[in-house]
């Protein structure tokens, strides 16, 4: 009897053969392999955990908001004691983690404590702007209820909207990009990603009252500059027109390579707008418009116009 006999009978008698040894063997051949080209030689520190980092943003989101995501039996006396012990469990594992990615960036997996005091420096940090945070998302609610006309509260924003869960997620991703956790940012990032549809890179730069109605296919590039009380609808892109390349031909990281766009700007579905260009203060971007240069203040831009043309504000 050949092997996929015995693997057919085996199964037919009720006792499957997986073939654990075997496989095993041969993932392990397969992780050896790929290690063998890199600089860096041994066993890979561990990865930040992308489950701790979901249980870290919901404390955090319920930290800040603790009467809607927290707990709903909350008394008015408990509420400071449940944020005050939510707060400091998540910013432990915050830490822990943050400590994952440091040695993981510099590859001393063996060294216990290496890395450890920045660590702490940038959860403390980090913990120091919540209530800053808390404020700035409070401009973004703001901006959801009166740029929706279904919204019927702000708790129900708060609760239900993939745009507040996105911004809210970010405003925590960017923080920690800033004071140098960009690989848990982006993982931050990521998860609201899968969550929302919506892809904002945590080096994205987003202003106060922001808010995005609907959302799903929104994405919104690393190096993005987004001014004050700006408003985007669903499968807006703010993209990259080029990547520019070193004499190597690899790409070049970090540039400048992503729209800016001014105050009170809104853009409508569809919309796809490429390169570091700069949509002047209270411009209309319309739906499905296709966009690769800059316009000016007051600019009104549709689908039919091949130029954009100022209009009038009324101011």
């Amino acid at each position: 009897m050949n092997s996929r006999n015995e693997a057919l009978f085996a199964v037919e008698q009720g006792a499957p053969n997986w073939d654990i040894p075997g496989i095993v063997a041969a993932l392990r051949e397969l992780r050896d392999a790929s290690l063998e080209g890199r600089a860096r030689r041994g066993k890979p520190p561990k990865l930040p955990s992308r489950k701790a980092l979901i249980e870290i943003l919901d404390g955090l989101r319920a930290t800040l908001f603790p009467n809607r995501l927290g707990c709903s039996s909350l008394s008015d006396e408990g509420v400071d004691y449940f944020v005050g012990h939510t707060l400091d469990a998540a910013l432990r594992e915050l830490l822990e983690q943050v400590h994952l990615e440091l040695k993981f960036s510099a590859y001393q997996d063996d060294v216990r404590d290496a890395f450890r005091d920045q660590a702490i420096v940038i959860a403390r940090e980090f913990a120091a702007g919540l209530p800053r945070l808390r404020a700035l998302l409070e401009t973004d609610l703001a901006a959801a209820y009166s740029g929706d006309p279904a919204a019927r509260g702000i708790d129900e924003i708060l609760v239900c909207y993939p745009g507040m869960t996105s911004i809210t997620c970010h405003r925590f991703a960017h923080e920690l990009n800033r004071l140098g956790a960009p690989l848990i940012a982006r993982m931050i990032a990521e998860i609201s990603h899968s969550t929302t549809g919506i892809d904002i890179h945590p080096g994205a730069q987003i202003g106060p009252s922001f808010f995005i109605d609907h959302g799903t296919g929104v994405v919104i590039g690393e190096t993005a500059v987004i001014g004050e009380r700006v408003r985007l609808y669903q499968a807006v892109t703010l993209g990259a027109k080029r990547f520019e390349a070193d004499d190597k031909g690899d790409l070049v990281k970090g540039s400048a390579r992503h729209p800016v766009i001014g105050n009170d700007v809104v853009i409508y579905a569809g919309a796809t707008i490429l390169g570091r260009v700069t949509i002047g203060h209270g411009s209309v971007i319309g739906g499905n418009v296709w966009l690769t240069h800059s316009v000016p203040p007051g600019s009104h831009v549709a689908q039919t116009q091949s130029t954009s043309q100022p209009v009038s504000t009324g101011v």
